[in-house]
């Protein structure tokens, strides 16, 4: 199994532990059992060393971020800036660990497989460079479904609007729009241009923002920086990691990425062509069987329309998929509404469901 403990239980390393997808990432571990870890190691920035956090019942201290804190472990799961994984994670590797980081240090790395488990699982085999990378949290909310119907219909071509939650900026996001809302509460705003806008700066708040304009009843189109021809960072993502985790080097892809105000759980629009005939028949019968996917469309419903919303989602695991409807101008064609919670299946549970790949694979350490 590797150089962890000597009675062949894996050793794991949770890098980031203190952060918000690292504390996510302790929450599924106390959840799942499903992997016997023997030693549990929590590794996090100097400052947050020494701090005491209980995992599977049992108080752990918190390391610091050292060469030797990779010592013995197995496999070392990443939740830090794209900077820290380019640094630290091959240092890991070096000291006998198998990474995998859920920054974009190394996506689309050749060397690097990007790996969704119910899509790819078995690209974990295959790390020349000791490291398995977690794709971003907005292709994630989709890839179970997208992976699923290609894997049937053969994809051929992918438009997608995206609906991304604040928290996918980090708890600075988080922290803006919660004092966006407080700030234009009770306040008679959102019906002259420029009144949000107004209400935020008479509450003290700064231009600053992780925003490019007002979130607070609103939607902005751009997330991410800016690239080249008018395309964000955000929407190449989508194009270039769906291409990578499906094996579709040409795949036909544009996207949309918009931010709104929700704090987690990002949605999409997706508009999906397929290389061989369709029908919402099949895809709903495709969905109903994949476990890591829950199937909520019911436009008929006695109460009305129902189909998940992020409201709905945040919190959940599966991904959820609604409005499941056949295109009517473009043949082969399915158009869905998919929510998915961007900081666990997004983010903590991929990341954690690839460590228990691994190990089912018995592969560590090889």
């Amino acid at each position: 199994m590797g150089a962890g403990q000597s009675d062949g239980r894996p050793t794991v390393a949770v890098v980031g532990a203190t952060g918000a997808v690292g504390s996510v990432m302790i929450e599924i571990m106390n959840a799942r059992e499903s992997v016997p870890w023997g030693e549990i190691r929590l590794i996090a920035s100097p400052r947050s060393a020494g701090r005491t956090i209980t995992v599977r019942g049992v108080e752990h201290t918190v390391r610091a971020l050292s060469p030797e804190a990779f010592d013995d472990v197995d496999i070392a799961m990443f939740d830090v800036p794209d900077e820290l994984s380019a640094e630290w994670a091959p240092v890991a590797v070096e000291r006998g660990a198998t990474v995998v980081d859920n920054s974009g240090a190394f996506r689309m790395d050749p060397q690097v497989p990007l790996v969704v488990p119910e899509v790819n699982g078995s690209r974990v085999t295959r790390r020349p460079k000791g490291i398995i990378a977690n794709p971003n949290c907005t292709t994630l909310s989709m890839m179970a479904a997208l992976g699923r119907l290609h894997e049937e219909f053969g994809l051929r071509e992918l438009v997608v609007s995206s609906y991304q939650a604040a928290s996918g900026s980090g708890q600075e996001g988080v922290d803006r729009l919660r004092a966006e809302i407080e700030a234009v509460a009770g306040k008679q705003v959102g019906d002259r241009a420029g009144d949000v806008a107004e209400a935020l700066a008479a509450a003290g708040l700064p231009e600053q923002s992780p925003f490019r304009a007002p979130l607070a009843l609103n939607a902005v189109p751009w997330c991410g920086s800016r690239k080249e021809d008018g395309w964000t960072s955000e929407e190449l993502k989508v194009r270039n990691e769906s291409r990578k985790i499906l094996d579709l080097p040409e795949l036909k892809v544009s996207a949309t990425c918009v931010r709104v105000p929700v704090v987690t759980t990002h949605a999409l629009a997706v508009h999906a062509t397929f290389g061989r005939e369709v029908s919402v028949e099949q895809a709903r019968r495709s969905f109903e069987q994949a476990p890591s996917i829950v199937l909520r469309d019911d436009p008929d419903a006695p109460e009305g329309p129902d189909f998940p919303t992020p409201a709905d989602v945040v919190g959940a695991e599966p991904t959820y998929v609604g409005r499941l409807r056949q295109a009517m101008d473009f043949p082969n064609t399915l158009d869905f509404f998919v929510c998915g919670d961007n900081l666990r299946k997004g983010a903590a549970l991929n990341t954690y469901e690839i460590a228990e790949t691994l190990v089912s694979h018995s592969s560590v350490g090889e």
